[in-house]
């Protein structure tokens, strides 16, 4: 249960901040940075404890990876989501009433840019927090949270920087997007997490993919 509550409140944190940045934020206020620091602190936060995920994305590629029991899916997908939606809740209370125009997104580049950038976000995970070559690490936190914040300020123009499901969600409901557009992201995201995944299982062939014990650091290489 520890780590549904770990993933539940650094997801929470994620899109709360990316909530009030991205909605009537006061002048000067830098949302990338702002977006890519809360990640970096959440994953140190929760990393020893539920792998730090925040993002269903993340999660399918650390299960594509070996290192999530099957058996574990549905509960991050769930905690993630229930945080996506309470920080919804959090964002309306802090930062309503105001006027919300849906961004505009044009279909073939926004799929390819939340590709890319969830592809390169799940790709750094589990090179910096899973791979042999980094195990013991201190920097995984920073390169995660560095990976988003560069994506957000690269292609957060074209198609609202998502690289995240849960994410794609909640500015659903926030009405940052619109419904219609929501096929895109997850579409893009669970593969861009899944083509992640599956390049880094070439390039490291590991040669141990059983999920790690729960008690275990979930960034510990087996």
């Amino acid at each position: 249960m520890k780590k549904y509550i770990a993933e539940l409140i650094g997801t929470f944190f994620l899109v709360l901040t990316i909530g009030c940045t991205g909605i009537a934020a006061p002048t000067g206020v830098i949302a990338p940075l702002a977006i890519g620091a809360v990640l970096m602190v959440m994953v140190y936060a929760g990393g020893h404890i539920s792998g730090g995920h925040y993002n269903p994305a993340v999660t399918v590629g650390m299960w594509i990876r070996g290192r999530l029991e099957t058996s574990d899916i549905a509960p991050y997908l769930i905690a993630q989501a229930a945080a996506a939606a309470l920080a919804v809740l959090a964002v309306r209370f802090l930062r309503t009433p105001l006027p919300i125009a849906p961004i505009a997104l044009k279909l073939g580049p926004a799929f390819v840019a939340e590709l890319f950038f969830t592809f390169a976000l799940v790709y750094v995970v589990l090179n910096t927090a899973t791979a042999e070559g980094t195990s013991g690490n201190s920097f995984y936190g920073l390169a995660i949270g560095m990976t988003v914040m560069a994506g957000a300020f690269a292609v957060g123009d074209i198609s609202g920087g998502a690289f995240n499901p849960a994410v794609a969600l909640a500015i659903t409901w926030l009405g940052i997007s619109s419904w219609s557009n929501i096929w895109i992201y997850l579409l893009a995201d669970f593969l861009g997490g899944a083509l992640g995944a599956i390049v880094f299982n070439l390039i490291n062939r590991p040669t141990q993919t059983t999920p790690i014990a729960t008690e275990e650091p979930p960034y510990k290489t087996p």
